[in-house]
């Protein structure tokens, strides 16, 4: 706790994020592997979101909020956690990050488990961009939308929508240079591995890694159900807490 409210000594500072971390054991199936290393990865986001400027969402484990910035969140939002630390960054404050107050859990039991979470999120990451319109404004915001379109505007919206076209592209351009083959042989490798992440999916194995590229196609993927969900109106804003291993 002391380590959440110290950063409030600062006026500007509206929230404090904490440190999510995904326990792993020796052998772990590919939604606990790849939930893991996607939290590393975030992790690292966010303390370079937060040297920068201001962290970019804050996860509903553990976060804090000033009292008086503190909002009743509509029952219509899909993701509560994300939109309320952000509406405090749109109201002119900042969230920073506090890697010493952390929240420990176990991986999703399956990929099926870790679905319900990613399609949700995905779904809830489209609506916030909707309602978070104004900080798509850079005139206004400045750094913060460029921390907010690069860390999440971008992977809710237009990277899953781009990644076939640069493959497509790619294989087009594959006879102009040496280094268009050398990207091509790099993206097959990748999906690949993803296709051997898919077939291994259930397995508990040593190797964890071998489920990275099949968890990040995975949570692109999520994308598109949760955007289709979402402008279909079929996403229940009701949280369903996916069975943890």
């Amino acid at each position: 706790m002391v380590n959440l409210v110290r950063h409030y000594k600062d006026d500007k500072v509206g929230a404090v994020a904490g440190e999510k971390t995904i326990y792993q054991g020796d052998k772990e199936n590919a939604a606990s592997s790849g939930e893991g290393a996607y939290w590393k990865y975030e992790s690292a986001l966010k303390k370079m979101d937060s040297e920068l400027c201001t962290v970019v969402g804050a996860a509903g484990e553990l976060f804090s909020v000033r009292t008086k910035l503190y909002e009743k969140v509509d029952h219509s939002i899909i993701i509560e956690d994300f939109y309320l630390s952000m509406r405090i960054v749109e109201r002119g404050y900042r969230t920073v990050y506090e890697p010493e107050a952390f929240a420990m859990e176990t991986g999703s039991v399956s990929v099926k488990e870790e679905e319900k979470r990613k399609v949700r999120i995905a779904a809830g990451g489209i609506q916030s961009v909707v309602k978070l319109a104004g900080l798509l404004n850079p005139f206004k915001y400045g750094v913060v939308t460029f921390q907010y379109v690069s860390h999440r505007v971008l992977r809710w919206t237009l990277t899953p929508l781009l990644l076939p076209l640069v493959l497509v592209v790619n294989i087009m351009l594959f006879n102009v240079h040496a280094i268009y083959e050398i990207l091509l042989c790099g993206q097959i490798s990748f999906y690949v591995l993803s296709l051997i992440g898919y077939l291994l999916k259930g397995r508990k194995i040593r190797f964890k890694s071998i489920f990275i590229p099949y968890y990040f196609s995975f949570m692109n993927w999520a994308v598109y159900r949760g955007f289709l969900r979402y402008i279909g109106g079929k996403q229940s804003a009701v949280w369903e807490k996916a069975k943890r291993a």
